[in-house]
């Protein structure tokens, strides 16, 4: 079966291979894969959007000088932040659960 995720071009004899690789180092061959690659990037990426919102909402919250409105705008912010991820990590769960149910393990993460 030809390969079609994994982009490899013969050029002059010389073969030239795409991004999309897996952990391994083996050509990504199904859906499953990309999406597991994919998500390897996007879990830690949410970590970190997660912090600054935490820090920009805390930073907001010091800075409310007890006002009311601004002290419920940065309470807003780091409950939206914690929700989203927690929201994340509900629907992370999920998919591997539905996966283990169907054994579809070797597919997502």
């Amino acid at each position: 079966m030809k390969n079609l995720l994994s982009q490899s071009v013969d050029f002059n004899g010389q073969e030239i291979k795409g991004p999309l690789v897996g952990a391994n180092g083996q050509p990504i061959e199904n859906l499953g894969q990309l999406v597991s690659r994919v998500l390897s990037f996007l879990l830690p990426l949410a970590g970190v959007i997660l912090l600054f919102v935490l820090i920009w909402g805390g930073y907001d919250y010091m800075m409310s000088q007890g006002n009311p409105e601004k002290v419920k705008t940065a309470q807003a912010k780091i409950t939206t932040g914690i929700i989203g991820f927690g929201l994340l990590i509900f629907s992370y769960l999920l998919v591997r659960l539905i996966a283990a149910i169907f054994g579809l393990q070797t597919g997502i993460i």
